[in-house]
């Protein structure tokens, strides 16, 4: 179970983290207190374990947009994975922009391309970069 303290330490981890990633100039995004308590209440008894390069990319896994540079897949309520962006991808947590995904094995992996559609005019975002995956299990 999460504890008030382990929670401000795993955001302040996640920052720290989105550096590696990103370029050298680009600042990891913010994580809002409304994106706060969805990341808890989704990682919440849960573990982190070795980092993927690929996950099942099926109707069965949702996106949740954490921050502009983090995402998290929810695959069933047992695993989460979480992605960190190889940058920042500004307008990701608006969610009023269609997040089209390239993917080129079929699976959503390292590298693959996100990009950002405007849902009324149709004109194209940001592109981005999915980042690895570190899948997120209940504790045993």
């Amino acid at each position: 179970m999460l504890r008030p303290g382990l929670i401000f330490g795993l955001m302040a981890s996640m920052t720290l983290a989105g550096c590696a990633y990103g370029d050298a100039d680009t600042a990891p995004a913010p994580v809002r207190d409304k994106e706060a308590k969805i990341l808890a209440k989704e990682l919440k008894g849960k573990v982190a374990e070795a980092p993927r390069n690929c996950i099942t990319n099926s109707r069965n896994v949702s996106a949740i947009r954490i921050s502009d540079d983090t995402l998290l897949y929810r695959e069933s309520g047992r695993t989460v994975y979480m992605n960190k962006l190889r940058a920042t991808c500004p307008g990701l947590t608006r969610g009023d922009d269609i997040m089209v995904v390239e993917t080129y094995s079929g699976q959503l992996c390292r590298g693959d391309i996100i990009r950002l559609v405007d849902r009324v005019s149709g004109i194209q975002g940001p592109v981005c970069s999915l980042g690895e995956f570190v899948p997120y299990k209940k504790a045993k």
